[in-house]
């Protein structure tokens, strides 16, 4: 070999290796701005007047940025792979036929994978929930909601356990934060308890609250009580509802319950503990 062709392998050694990172280089920069594009996209394209809440839109437009951009991240760097191997002299025609053969194999093979997919699909067509929904999942696991992807559904819950759930196997997913809450209450009083002077005090507590600027907003109603729940062994419960901003309703529950206490005290309105009567039969009389 001359010197002639030894330096013309270099110089086209040199070019492929300033090319393939011309390639991965325009890659890294469509990454980049493509979530920009993406979002203000999404953003402007998202309908306030479809929301009943300013969060509402923004978890809805958050759930679709983070699908759509996957998916826009793994298209461009899939191309340039490819780029990358037909400019180092791999023949990516078979790769590609045998890429679509392996693929309806696999379609095949892997019916529950497809099926988490399509429930993906409607879960973010139906909008069921979002990121940063709290979630019921088949009556059993809760959460807030970490990420959803086409396949599965990230929840994390009070104890920071993180669930990975399929959405192929979410028969039941109950949205515990969809454009309000509600917070229930309920609180057993004594039996000798006035009820009428026990619903002023309760609705006079739920209006401190409602007027108190620390939750406005949260508590988007007064917390008034709805009934009497029920006549239980040492007490009769009445049930305290409130209409609340999403995810607060269990600090609204807690508001609740310890302006109740103070109340209740100060009122002298009794919150009983169980407790049971005891009968003792009379002896018998002994025969002289």
């Amino acid at each position: 070999m001359d010197i002639q062709s030894i330096f013309s392998a270099i110089i086209s050694l040199n070019m492929n290796v300033l090319l393939i990172l011309l390639v991965l280089s325009l890659a890294y920069f469509f990454s980049l701005i493509s979530r920009r594009v993406i979002t203000r996209i999404i953003r402007r394209a998202i309908r306030p007047q479809d929301f009943k809440s300013k969060r509402d839109e923004e978890q809805r437009e958050d759930t679709l940025i983070s699908i759509v951009t996957t998916a826009a991240h793994v298209t461009i760097w899939t191309a340039a792979l490819l780029t990358v191997l037909s400019m180092l002299g791999v023949n990516i025609g078979p790769l590609l036929a045998g890429a679509g053969i392996a693929g309806v194999a696999l379609g095949f093979g892997a019916q529950t994978m497809v099926k988490d997919f399509l429930a993906g699909l409607f879960i973010l067509g139906e909008n069921q929930y979002r990121v940063g929904d709290v979630l019921q999942v088949n009556q059993t696991v809760s959460g807030v909601v970490e990420k959803i992807s086409l396949r599965m559904t990230k929840l994390r819950d009070l104890d920071g356990n993180v669930h990975y759930i399929p959405n192929g196997e979410i028969t039941i997913a109950t949205n515990m934060t969809m454009e309000y809450a509600q917070a229930v209450v309920d609180v057993g009083i004594s039996y000798d308890s006035d009820i009428d002077k026990v619903e002023a005090i309760i609705d006079t507590v739920g209006e401190n609250i409602y007027e108190d600027e620390v939750w406005r907003g949260v508590a988007l109603e007064a917390p008034y009580m709805l009934r009497v729940n029920s006549f239980d062994d040492s007490a009769i419960t009445v049930r305290i509802v409130c209409k609340t901003a999403p995810i607060r309703q269990w600090e609204v529950k807690s508001e609740i319950l310890r302006r109740l206490k103070k109340a209740f005290d100060k009122e002298g309105i009794e919150i009983p503990f169980p407790q049971r009567v005891v009968h003792t039969a009379p002896a018998k009389k002994t025969k002289k």
